[in-house]
Parts: C-alpha cells; sequence; structure tokens
C-alpha cells in the first residue's frame, strides 16, 4: 500500500516552536511527529511511504536519509519551488507511488490512536474512491454525509457558507480529522497538477462517486495546530 505524508506546511502558527525547523521534526513525546506518522503508517502496512517537502526541505530531506524501515520504502516528494496544498500535493506525487495500488494520506501534525488496519478495511469493503477519518467534535468547517454516510455537501459555520452535492433528507455534520485513504483511480478524476485543497477535489468528484465516513471513535486524536494544542499533546503523549 502506498502512503502520502503532508509534510510540506510553513507551520507558522506554531510560532517559536517551529521557528527553526519544519513543523514535521517537531518534536512530539520525545520524537519528531515525522517518525510518528511514519511509524503509524508502516505498522498499518504501507511499504510505500512519500513525504511532500516545502518548508525546510533539506531538514526533512536529511532527517529522512537517517531512517530505516524493514520492507518499506520512503522517497521525498519535493515541493521546494511551489506549495500545491493538498489535492495538488498528492497529484504532484503520482510517479512515486506504486501504480493501482490505495494510498493513504495522513497530515503530518496529526497524533492519533485511531486503528488504521479497521480504516483500510472499511474502505475495501465500501469501495468508494475516497474514505475521511471524521469526528464528532467542535470546529468552524464540517463535512456533510447522508444516511449512508456518503459525502454530500460542506459548511462554515463562521462564514454560514453551505455547499451541498447530494440530495438528502438530512445532513450528518462531522469534523475531517486529517487522515483519509483513496484508490490510485482518483489521480485521474482530479485533473491536472496545480495549487488546490483536496477538500475541494473531494466535493466536485462527490457529486458522481462515493466518498465514504469512517468515525474515529473512542481514540485519542490531536491536530498539533497551535503552541497549545502541541503543549497539551506532548504532555498527554508522554504519560502513554
Amino acid at each position: 500500500m502506498n502512503a502520502l505524508i503532508f509534510a510540506a506546511g510553513l507551520g507558522t502558527r506554531l510560532g517559536s516552536i517551529s521557528k527553526n525547523k519544519p513543523k514535521a521534526l517537531v518534536k512530539m513525546a520525545g520524537k519528531p511527529m515525522l517518525l510518528h506518522a511514519i511509524e503509524k503508517l508502516s505498522a498499518a502496512g504501507a511499504t510505500n511511504i512519500v513525504v511532500n517537502v516545502h518548508h525546510h526541505a533539506e531538514m526533512i530531506k536529511d532527517y529522512i536519509a537517517t531512517l530505516h524501515f524493514t520492507g518499506v520504502d520512503i522517497c521525498i516528494s519535493d515541493e521546494s519551488e511551489e506549495l500545491l496544498e493538498t489535492g495538488g500535493g498528492l497529484l504532484f506525487a503520482k510517479n512515486l507511488f506504486i501504480p493501482n495500488k490505495a494510498i493513504i494520506l495522513y497530515n503530518a501534525d496529526i497524533i492519533t490512536s485511531a486503528n488504521l488496519a479497521e480504516m483500510i478495511a472499511y474502505h475495501k469493503q465500501k469501495k468508494g474512491i475516497a474514505t475521511l477519518m471524521v469526528k464528532d467534535r467542535e470546529t468552524s468547517r464540517y463535512f456533510l454525509f447522508n444516511k449512508d454516510m456518503k459525502l454530500s455537501g460542506w459548511k462554515n459555520i463562521n462564514t454560514n457558507e453551505f455547499i451541498y452535492t447530494r440530495k438528502a433528507e438530512s445532513y450528518e455534520s462531522l469534523a475531517f480529522s486529517g487522515v483519509h485513504i483513496v484508490d490510485y483511480s482518483i489521480l485521474n478524476l482530479l485533473g491536472d497538477v496545480r495549487k488546490f485543497s483536496i477538500t475541494n477535489g473531494y466535493l466536485d468528484l462527490s457529486k458522481e462517486h462515493s466518498i465514504f465516513a469512517w468515525k474515529c471513535l473512542n481514540n485519542y486524536w490531536f491536530d498539533i495546530g497551535t503552541p497549545e494544542k502541541w503543549e497539551k499533546a506532548n504532555d498527554f503523549m508522554k504519560k502513554q
């Protein structure tokens, strides 16, 4: 199975914590968040892991050169010239993936105990073009799902913006959790390489294709987006 770790972000919200290093190399309970992600993905069966880089790209390259995981290839998708966001980053890395194998997409700043093996099994069972890990938590932006847990829209509660891609009697609002699985075929459906958010790609495709929600239940989950969130997660992980 393929995996892509999004590690190209600028990490500006972390302030001084990521001032002299990429966000992916900020330590969480004594080891870089990138290593947490690689260990998580390799344990779930990913044998081909791609890491996209932009901010402090050489530091991540040098770090990856020190790693060795038996039976796992780790390579770099270099976006140093232009940061392509999540959708563009996925398409830019296409030639680095094993053809016709599913791809686990994983934000480097996510720390979770969610069982990826269960998520992969769910993805295979549902046979959609993508599966999104979601949680019932408070945020400003939500994906909307119908009774069959198919992606059917999106909303931003701060701006009161709504997008509906499927008609439904009711919609369940769930927060995206930074982990998703896509079929290799989606690379041909998303169009040419360009700078765009995968969220927009999913919404466009959900009009005609099945994209399912997989709920992350009874697991810890942290998004290391601010110094306060980093401190909270770091204190929690030290006790695990």
